[in-house]
């Protein structure tokens, strides 16, 4: 079922930008820096001064550097009482910016109530050097203080000052001129910055069995189990069905863990004493540190632990080590398995977490964030709309943060990532946020997101530069929105050619999930805390990567209920269908003469392959063959991107954006989720009928040998007996050109009651009779 295109303003655009700033191949800069525009910037190196004036009565000075170019101005932090400071601070200023002939760099002492004069070098912008990566960086130089009129007064300064561009080694930490209006609290929080996710672990605890347990109540069997904590993790096994003092289990319970292991593996067994009462029978601590690795589906070895009882005597909790009980498990990290922390449709990494399995990358991934333009106002700063934009991409373990531009709707980063690629199957991420802390933001502000960009390498050609605008997309409880556009470049470099072709015949993930497969409820609760230890992890880095963003680049609510995910779900598989759909329409048009020409080339063909048959599947991929050739030349030539017609955002009812929206618990009111779970039951039913009745056929063909219905049968097993006779003396050929007129026999021929076979099949039983 082909759907309308989406409408112009959500589409992609093909740009065409300057990249490399329109430079030549030899340029240095076109050949590491060559997926996005060439930006100019005025670098000033402040490294240390010497020999300054005592400006205090102390005899001391407090000194600072302004570094002044036009209305912007950078300031380094202040020492106190000292003559010699180092400060090895860089300052940025973009060169299409720059109002003024003259830099001024001014060295002044911190005072409270003005700032006294110390000293100034000046530069004329026109006799800073250019400097074009990767030449050696400019080595600082000792320059004399001058005062406002020129004259030589006492300090010296060390500085460096070039011309350069966003591929210098300089430009990640430097200070830029769009940050300055931020205080200086908030400068590291809109540098670019790169960041690595945690390495993550499954954690497998085999719980065997426990040995001479003390349960306090000796009059009573039991009812024993064993809980496990790791982190804010807990899980537990069933009650034990050998209600004794060594009671068994043999469970599997299945944890995530991150590198560096920071928590231990807790365990406590306990007997379910009442309704709301449980007795702790012992503990043991195990640090993951001594947790053996296993690579493979061999099992690890068995340990015996020892189980510690901990009384609470005088209020105090005492260990009691009268008599030792025992614990047997098997622990292992298991390092065969990826684990989940994407959604599985959306994944950029599919390697084991055990380097010991990886193969070698088959290629590179560069990307380059452009700009964006028409962005929407986020938030309010002195009465009017303003937006503070910044980028996040992620890409297997590496998530990129590019710099924070400052109050534009239009921002222009060019900026440029590289990744390595193992697996051509795989999708980038790439969001756009607001940053909601800077200008003193309140700790409890999020980062709102303005969209994301989502591009599957598979779907790229490789050794080509894609250029696009991409729309950017937000769905909110009033409805679909554009917030704007991102411009990207990416290119995919394959370095392997061959490996990447092989790629294509193995699993998607790693043996470990086939040999030893996870249940679904299992992955959905592992992936959950998997993405809290990122999120937590990266939240911890500086600036922080917070956790809405992780949360919004990792799609953690994409397994909640949406109406609008239902139907968008349900008119994809009818696209999927479609053909088929359409095929068969085809073929009945064939059998009713609608086109008796077409008709009658059909039976000539059919006559050939009956003849032939050693024809028809060479016939078959020829076809298959001929038809992928001619679709080539409707081959996509552009990324994928969100779409809002397939994703059903343009025609959502509000109140099933309402219902989207809602908590998970729900926060409504009682007569709004009423009406919600009579409509849900309603679809529900709908759904309920479609399997039914695909169970009913199921259970007819069944029926048809098992003597349910014993007249039936009997026609059925006399039909075959007759078939195999006839089959057996008749020539396949016959049969087939028999069949094959009939089915294609003129409309004349035919009458509109059901055919005899399929009279007889619907008149099968099934099991519908035995349903409640």
């Amino acid at each position: 079922m082909q759907r309308p295109p989406q409408p112009q303003d959500f589409a992609l655009k093909e740009t065409s930008p300057s990249l490399g700033g329109g430079a030549v191949g030899s340029d240095k800069l076109a050949c590491t820096y060559d997926l996005v525009e060439q930006m100019q910037y005025l670098y000033v190196r402040v490294v240390k001064a010497k020999d300054l004036p005592p400006k205090d009565v102390t005899g001391s000075c407090d000194p600072y550097v302004e570094v002044k170019l036009g209305n912007y101005k950078g300031v380094t932090r202040h020492f106190e009482k000292k003559s010699n400071p180092e400060w090895n601070q860089i300052f940025a200023f973009s060169k299409d910016r720059i109002q003024a002939s003259v830099l001024e760099v001014v060295v002044k002492d911190k005072d409270v109530v003005k700032d006294d004069f110390m000293g100034r070098v000046l530069f004329e912008l026109i006799d800073i050097p250019r400097r074009v990566p990767p030449d050696s960086p400019l080595a600082p130089q000792w320059y004399r203080l001058d005062d406002r009129k020129g004259d030589r007064v006492k300090g010296e300064l060390m500085l460096a000052v070039w011309m350069g561009t966003q591929a210098d080694e300089a430009f990640p930490e430097a200070w830029h001129s769009d940050a300055a209006t931020v205080s200086s609290e908030s400068v590291s929080n809109i540098r670019s910055k790169v960041y690595l996710s945690p390495k993550l672990w499954y954690v497998r605890v085999n719980v065997i069995e426990a040995q001479d347990l003390l349960p306090s109540d000796k009059t009573r069997y039991p009812e024993v189990y064993v809980k496990v904590i790791l982190g804010n993790q807990a899980l537990r096994t069933k009650i034990s069905p050998s209600k004794s003092i060594n009671p068994m289990w043999n469970e599997d319970l299945m944890f995530v863990v991150a590198e560096p292991f920071e928590e231990p593996l807790m365990l406590s067994v306990e007997d379910r004493v009442g309704s709301n009462k449980d007795e702790v029978l012992g503990r043991c601590v195990i640090p993951l540190q001594n947790v053996q690795r296993r690579l493979d589906h061999k099992p690890v070895n068995t340990r015996w632990y020892n189980l510690e009882k901990h009384v609470i005597v005088d209020g105090e909790q005492k260990k009691e080590t009268k008599f030792a009980s025992r614990i047997h498990l098997r622990i292992c990290l298991d390092g065969g398995y990826h684990v989940l922390d994407e959604s599985t449709h959306y994944s950029s990494d599919l390697r084991p977490t055990a380097k010991q399995l990886w193969k070698s990358s088959i290629g590179i991934l560069e990307l380059g964030i452009l700009n964006a333009h028409g962005l929407m106002p986020m938030k309010t700063k002195d009465s009017r709309g303003t937006t503070d934009a910044y980028c996040v991409a992620k890409y297997g373990q590496k998530w990129v943060r590019t710099r924070t531009i400052i109050d534009s709707f239009n921002p222009k980063w060019n900026e440029q990532y590289t990744w390595e690629v193992f697996d051509p199957c795989t999708v980038i991420t790439v969001g756009v946020f607001d940053n909601s802390h800077l200008h003193g933001g309140a700790g409890g502000a999020k980062d709102s997101k303005i969209g994301k960009v989502r591009i599957r390498l598979s779907t790229l050609e490789t050794d080509r530069v894609y250029t696009h605008s991409y729309p950017l997309i937000v769905l909110q409880p009033s409805g679909v929105k554009k917030t704007g556009e991102v411009q990207l470049a990416v290119r995919f470099t394959c370095s392997a050619w061959i490996n990447m072709m092989h790629i294509y015949t193995h699993p998607l993930l790693p043996k470990m999930h086939y040999i030893h497969p996870l249940s679904v409820i299992q992955l959905d609760s592992l992936r959950h805390q998997a993405t809290q230890i990122v999120s937590l992890r990266l939240s911890r880095a500086e600036p922080p990567l917070r956790k809405e963003v992780v949360e919004y680049m990792l799609d953690v609510d994409s397994h909640m209920w949406s109406m609008r995910r239902s139907k968008a779900n349900f008119f994809r598989i009818m696209g999927v269908l479609s053909g088929l759909i359409a095929v068969g329409k085809w073929f009945d048009q064939i059998c009713h003469w609608k086109n008796p020409l077409t008709t009658i080339l059909i039976h000539i063909l059919f006559i050939i392959l009956v003849l032939y048959p050693e024809l028809i599947l060479p016939t078959i991929f020829l076809y298959l063959f001929l038809i992928g050739i001619w679709h080539y030349r409707w081959r996509a030539r552009h990324p994928p991107h969100m779409d809002i017609r397939l994703s059903h955002a343009d025609i959502v009812h509000p109140d099933e954006l309402d219902e989207e929206f809602d908590s998970f618990p729900t926060s409504k009111p009682t007569d709004i989720v009423r009406m919600r779970y009579d409509r849900l039951r309603s679809i529900a039913g709908r759904i309920q009928t479609v399997v039914g009745d695909m169970a009913t056929q199921g259970e007819r063909f069944q029926s048809l040998l098992s003597w349910r219905d014993p007249r039936a049968t009997t026609l059925f097993v006399t039909f075959c007996l007759i078939a195999a006779i006839v089959l057996y003396v008749t020539p396949f050929q016959v049969l087939a050109l028999l069949t094959g007129f009939y089915v294609l026999r003129h409309p004349r021929f035919r009458h509109k009651l059901p055919s005899v076979p399929l009279n007889f099949f619907r008149r099968l039983p099934a099991r519908t009779d035995s349903l409640l």
